[in-house]
């Protein structure tokens, strides 16, 4: 079985891109474990000065893998608990990361794909990526991605696209701050490229303490966000057992649509 994560050195940035394309670079306990213990190793590595995060194939990230959702459907409050928090582990991981992030997008994303994204320092996506919050469709709610989804595009914004469920284009994802730019697929690594060039320029140290300003002037510091994803895991963990959570889970596996829709 192949690696579910591919990690490229040029100089002293680290390239990690999702290697799923298969499935779409879809998250399982696999790829969500693979990622943070790859995270933790970056950031010890004083060689490393920046990261770009990416996905191999035509898509940044699906979401949840199918087989890794119908797992979830079977398991216990206490699996789904222990499964959250480690989607939020890296999460937080990825979003205090001591470090420059790039997301370099390279197609559409899908709740923790999006996820992904908000919790880089800067974003940039292909023009025809798309983008969706669709855990409602489910009965569930993107739990353990909120903190950094609301830190990027705010409360107002969150309020709508976390009801709707909705799909929505690169050009909307950066109006509301999602993303820093979206370009067209050729220009895709120029951009990035330019992104890299400026960061080269600060110091390691300056930068470190400048992401650390940044987030707690936002409001959001690693202890703060440790006890938030704590309480949303048992959220997402208690709504995956509901009756409403069943209903959704087993009506998407079996590609019809659920008891509340009509």
């Amino acid at each position: 079985m192949s690696h579910p994560i591919d990690l490229l050195r040029r100089g002293a940035v680290a390239w990690l891109a999702l290697a799923r394309p298969e499935v779409h670079n879809a998250f399982d306990a696999g790829l969500i474990g693979a990622l943070n213990t790859m995270l933790d190793a970056l950031a010890a590595d004083a060689s490393v000065r920046a990261l770009v995060l990416t996905g191999q194939g035509s898509t940044f990230s699906a979401g949840a893998d199918l087989h890794w959702m119908r797992g979830m459907a079977k398991a216990s409050e206490a699996e789904n608990l222990a499964d959250s928090l480690e989607l939020a582990r890296l999460m937080r991981t990825l979003n205090f990361f001591p470090k420059p992030t790039i997301a370099r997008v390279n197609g559409s994303a899908y709740g923790g794909g999006v996820g992904l994204v908000a919790c880089c320092d800067i974003a940039i996506a292909v023009e025809g990526a798309k983008f969706s919050l669709s855990e409602a469709k489910l009965g569930l709610v993107p739990a353990v991605i909120s903190p950094y989804l609301v830190a990027a595009i705010g409360a107002r914004q969150a309020r709508k696209l976390f009801q709707t469920a909705e799909v929505f284009e690169a050009p909307e994802a950066a109006r509301i701050g999602l993303l820093h730019r979206c370009v067209p697929a050729g220009e895709l690594d120029e951009a990035v490229d330019r992104e890299l060039h400026w960061l080269g320029k600060g110091g390691p140290i300056a930068q470190a303490e400048a992401k650390t300003l940044a987030l707690r002037m936002g409001g959001l510091t690693r202890e703060d966000a440790e006890r938030i994803d704590a309480e949303n895991a048992k959220l997402i963990a208690r709504l995956r057992v509901s009756p409403e959570g069943q209903e959704g889970l087993g009506a998407f596996l079996d590609k019809r649509a659920p008891r509340w829709v009509g």
